[in-house]
């Protein structure tokens, strides 16, 4: 990667024994990084070859070990980088759940108009390492414990809440959670299952003896109080739209300036709480 197309290096922070999360700037992804003694686990990986290039160089600032990459979901901030790591021989495994390994491969080409400032090659798919590359190793039913030498991280899926394939990495007492938790800003609701959602997180809170720092997807890390606070609003949202809904007399957007999110995601929420109803509908 040339220095004229160089990603700015993103922030890099240890937040405990073996694990650091790096935030990249633009859209403020986060990236863990859980170092072991034989291998080191990177968790998403950006939004393209540039920010990935920037991301590899934080990484070997930390170790010079082998990588798996495990990516949290589908969506584009957290996977277009992998072509990169991937060709440049630092990582051989990509884990994601089978339902997101799916989805990117489905998915993944329309996603790149979402990069064309930031990634202008992965925009275009023109240059090196702008493949859409889809995970290789599936996590499905079970809980997934990978052995890095000295410290396991364990792979799991709690339910459908941001996406329908969401992972959760557990390394000693963090977790890393993707956009299941969101910090600086409102969840995003777009193709995500709000009622389901809540309850995710309500399996989530449920984990308090095991996890005390959460790692969202965007933010700075969090303790469980947060958490709980995202999954209460959730609720309040998610119980207020489904009432004007139900009153087929009312002008459901109306209850948009007293949703306890700004203005873009309570219409993203009420759009995609319409959209689950038809479906329902059309499926009895």
């Amino acid at each position: 990667m040339s220095e004229a197309t160089a990603a700015p290096a993103p922030r890099g922070e240890q937040i405990a024994p073996r694990i650091w999360v790096f935030s990249s700037p633009g859209f403020r992804v986060n990236t863990g990084l859980v170092v072991g003694d034989e291998r080191a686990l990177l968790i998403d990986t950006g939004s393209g070859p540039r920010q990935a290039a920037a991301l590899l160089a934080a990484v070997r600032e930390v170790t010079d070990l082998p990588l798996t990459v495990v990516n949290t979901h589908a969506h584009f901030d957290h996977f277009f980088g992998n072509a990169f790591f991937a060709a440049e021989g630092t990582a051989e495994d990509f884990w994601a759940t089978a339902a997101a390994a799916a989805a990117m491969g489905e998915h993944g080409e329309e996603q790149r108009t979402h990069v064309a400032d930031a990634e202008p090659e992965m925009a275009a798919d023109a240059g090196p390492h702008t493949a859409i590359r889809v995970p290789n190793r599936l996590v499905e039913d079970a809980p997934v414990d990978l052995d890095l030498g000295g410290i396991t991280a364990t792979l799991f899926h709690l339910g459908r809440g941001h996406t329908g394939h969401d992972l959760l990495i557990g390394a000693g007492e963090v977790l890393f959670t993707g956009d299941l938790v969101e910090e600086g800003a409102d969840p995003a609701f777009e193709d995500s299952f709000p009622k389901e959602w809540i309850r995710t997180l309500g399996k989530m809170v449920a984990l308090e003896d095991l996890y005390t720092v959460f790692v969202p997807g965007h933010g700075d890390p969090v303790e469980l109080d947060f958490v709980t606070t995202q999954m209460n609003k959730m609720r309040t949202a998610v119980t207020v739209t489904r009432s004007a809904m139900d009153q087929a007399s009312t002008d459901v957007t109306k209850a948009v300036p007293i949703l306890p999110y700004g203005p873009v995601q309570s219409r993203a929420l009420l759009n995609r709480l319409r959209t689950l109803a038809q479906w329902k509908w059309l499926r009895t």
